[in-house]
C-alpha cells in the first residue's frame, strides 16, 4: 500500500475516480436521473466546486496563517527552499483554484437559473436567496481579481518566479512582496463573510 500512498498522483487520480464513480452511482442507479438531467449535473458542478474552492482557500490560508508568519523564523540560507521551490508550487495551485472556483461556481449559478438574479444581488426578482448568494459571488470574484492581477504578478516580481525579473532591485522586491501580503490578507477577510454567504444560501434558505 506505500507503493501506492507515495504518489501524489496515484492519489489524487484515484481519489477523483472514487468520486466519479460514487456521483454517477448514486445520481444515476440511486436517484435515477439521466446524464442530461439538470440536477445530475447541479451535483457535479457543486461537488466540483466545493473541491476546487478548498485548494483556493486552503492554499490562502495556508500563506497567511502558515508560511508568512514563520518567514521570519527560518534561517536566510534556508528561505530560499521556500521562496524557490515551495512558494513557486503553492501559488500554481493557489491561483489556478481560484479559476476552477470562480469557473465552476458560475456555471453552477447558470445551471440552477440564477446567474442574473445573483450578481444583481437579488434586485431582479427581490429572492432573499439571490442576494445572498449573490454577495457571496460578488465577495469571490473580488477575491479572484485579488489573486490573479495583483497577489500573482506581485509575487512574480518579490520572488522573480520564472526568472521573469532578474534585475528587479530589492527595495522594489520588497515592495511588491508587501502588496501582494497586504491583498492576500485582504483575501482572508473577505472569505470569512463569502463563506457565510455561500452556505448560507443553501441552508437558510
Amino acid at each position: 500500500m506505500a507503493w501506492f500512498l507515495s504518489n501524489l498522483r496515484y492519489v489524487a487520480w484515484t481519489g477523483l475516480v472514487v468520486a466519479a464513480l460514487l456521483l454517477v452511482y448514486f445520481a444515476m442507479g440511486v436517484a435515477g436521473y439521466a446524464f442530461s438531467d439538470s440536477a445530475f449535473w447541479e451535483a457535479a458542478l457543486r461537488w466540483g466546486h466545493v473541491l476546487v474552492g478548498i485548494m483556493w482557500i486552503g492554499h490562502l490560508y495556508y500563506f497567511n496563517f502558515t508560511q508568512i508568519p514563520n518567514m521570519p523564523k527560518i534561517p536566510d540560507e534556508q528561505k530560499p527552499a521556500v521562496t524557490k521551490v515551495i512558494a513557486p508550487a503553492a501559488l500554481y495551485w493557489f491561483r489556478w483554484g481560484a479559476m476552477a472556483t470562480l469557473v465552476t461556481g458560475v456555471l453552477l449559478a447558470w445551471n440552477q437559473g440564477y446567474l442574473l438574479e445573483a450578481f444583481s444581488l437579488g434586485l431582479l426578482d427581490g429572492v432573499p436567496k439571490h442576494t445572498l448568494i449573490g454577495i457571496g459571488m460578488w465577495l469571490a470574484t473580488i477575491m479572484w481579481f485579488n489573486v490573479w492581477f495583483i497577489i500573482w504578478p506581485n509575487q512574480q516580481k518579490a520572488l522573480n518566479i520564472d526568472n521573469k525579473y532578474p534585475d528587479l532591485e530589492a527595495p522594489a522586491k520588497a515592495a511588491a512582496g508587501k502588496t501582494a501580503m497586504l491583498f492576500s490578507r485582504t483575501n482572508t477577510f473577505l472569505s470569512v463573510p463569502m463563506l457565510v454567504a455561500m452556505t448560507g444560501a443553501s441552508t437558510l434558505f
